[in-house]
């Protein structure tokens, strides 16, 4: 199963082991069963403080295996492969469950261990999923902490029958206690304050109490963290506030235009960055989003930023750089049919819709290549775009005229998502020229046409144009003194990751001049 470069990788990663770990697998007579077996036992092979046994009497999933401590009946459970994507998750459930520290936050890893409940959570995921891991990894870790959380790690390809049971339509999907919890990315933080309903009031508090900053920055992507790391650098008190770190990059699969890198994932650029930040007295404030802007001239001598969750954070300057999301189409059926055929990432849910038909909306690049690694996976895809011609590079127009089992349909306007109530059954569209409606059968609708600026918290306070981007000059200066942007979220053109780093540079930059020629309140 494994070949001899992972072989030796994970040889070296299991050295870290301090407690024994078992594996425990329940298994049939499957083709499934035979490749996990033999994978468990490879990697049982490879070190002295790892066993393996099967106990088929379970009435668990079969094929799944338990990764536990020899005399315990609890721990993280994978139903199906655990390799692709997954295989970090993994590797890291290994690790953890033979005494290897995590690197999330001492005080998180506390609440963990003294959630009060029982917490049975269910994960299903998909192997090319790239957001999956996160969810997986964060359910694994708590199950690993605390006895009375449970997590199973379920490969979608080879449950489809529950797939199909449970109308999941998008990955990663997590159920607790049997009934749905949440869809998509989540991190650790997020989960726990889900299900620690006393959590998020006790944070505000924590957050509210703490000093004001010399500069806050809003949003933790690329041009974030560009700011808090040249901020940092000057010696002034710096915080980094952000609803998941990373941004948008963690949606993206792979970056071939940051300039020295000449490969990298979206996921491994994120680490990267946390990485570069914690090399600097950055005070990092995760899963907090931002709810209201008053500034200084209200506020009374300092910005200030509230967050959904009730704090308050004062600042001397603040830049914001809270990016941009995916844009909706706004048709009726859209919102009703989110996740249950309604999606935005071809790599993650993609598989879902294996043999089926599809929409892609779009014919940029996104959309094209969406359609492009659709149509490996599926029956057919139907490409509707809006205007008159494909906006896509031309390579890639002529990599997807070239696919049989895509249509492309040009002037075409999205009217409504069509379903049976549980799941997307259709979509209907009109012809820009002609005017006559048509409709299609499908399964999955996938969108992909262009970003919007995530800046609606903002209100009236600072400017923005029709688009709702914040209006800059050239030194990323706002139309409020002391408050700075950069990034996807303003009117700087192009929307590039490169572009966005080097704008929240210029931010701080501009931000510390201000500072200085200025005098605290």
């Amino acid at each position: 199963m494994l070949d001899t470069t992972m072989k030796t990788q994970l040889k070296a990663y299991l050295e870290r082991l301090t407690k024994p770990v078992e594996l425990v697998a329940t298994l049939d007579d499957g083709q499934k069963s035979a490749e996990i077996r033999e994978l468990l036992a490879e990697i049982a092979e490879l070190s002295d403080k790892v066993t393996f046994r099967e106990d088929n009497t379970l009435a668990v999933r079969k094929p799944s295996f338990l990764i536990t401590n020899p005399g315990s009946q609890h721990g993280p459970r994978f139903a199906g492969s655990p390799l692709g994507h997954e295989f970090t998750s993994l590797v890291l459930a290994l690790l953890q469950t033979g005494g290897h520290p995590s690197k999330e936050a001492q005080d998180l890893l506390e609440q963990v261990r003294h959630l009060d409940g029982d917490f049975h959570f269910e994960t299903y995921y998909s192997l090319s999923c790239h957001n999956c891991p996160d969810v997986v990894q964060a359910l694994n870790l708590m199950a690993i902490l605390n006895p009375r959380v449970s997590h199973t790690a379920i490969d979608g390809g080879v449950y489809q029958n529950e797939i199909t049971e449970r109308n999941i339509m998008g990955v990663p999907a997590v159920f607790l206690n049997g009934n749905e919890f949440g869809q998509g990315r989540m991190t650790l933080a997020e989960i726990v304050s889900k299900v620690d309903t006393g959590a998020a009031k006790r944070t505000a508090s924590e957050l509210s109490s703490r000093e004001p900053y010399e500069v806050l920055i809003v949003g933790s992507g690329p041009s974030g963290v560009a700011a808090s790391v040249y901020s940092a650098r000057k010696g002034i008190r710096t915080g980094l506030m952000g609803e998941r770190f990373g941004g948008q990059i963690l949606d993206t699969v792979d970056i071939e235009n940051y300039i020295s890198v000449p490969k990298t994932q979206g996921e491994k650029l994120a680490g990267a960055l946390k990485s570069h930040v914690n090399d600097y007295d950055i005070d990092v404030i995760d899963s907090q989003s931002a709810a209201r802007f008053v500034p200084a001239s209200t506020a009374g001598g300092l910005h200030q930023i509230e967050t959904e969750s009730g704090a308050v954070l004062k600042a001397r300057s603040v830049i914001i750089a809270t990016g941009a999301k995916w844009r909706n189409m706004n048709v009726p059926g859209e919102d009703q049919y989110r996740t249950k055929g309604v999606t935005y990432c071809p790599h993650c849910d993609g598989p879902l819709f294996k043999g089926k038909r599809v929409a892609v909306i779009g014919g940029g690049n996104s959309g094209v290549e969406a359609a492009i690694d659709l149509a490996g996976i599926v029956e057919h895809v139907t490409l509707l775009e809006f205007a008159p011609e494909m906006k896509a590079d031309q390579v890639l127009q002529e990599k997807v005229r070239s696919l049989g089992n895509v249509d492309i349909v040009l002037n075409a306007q999205t009217t409504e998502v069509k379903g049976d109530g549980t799941r997307v059954t259709g979509l209907e569209y009109r012809d820009r020229v002609s005017g006559d409606v048509h409709n299609i059968a499908l399964a999955g609708i996938f969108v992909q046409i262009g970003l919007l600026p995530n800046t609606g918290w903002l209100g009236e306070a600072v400017e923005r144009n029709k688009m709702g981007e914040i209006i800059i000059d050239a030194k990323c200066e706002t139309s409020v003194k002391g408050v700075f942007a950069a990034g996807d979220c303003t009117t700087v053109p192009y929307k590039q990751i490169i572009i966005a780093a080097g704008e929240g540079a210029k931010a701080s930059l501009s931000a510390f001049d201000y500072l200085i020629r200025t005098s605290r309140t």
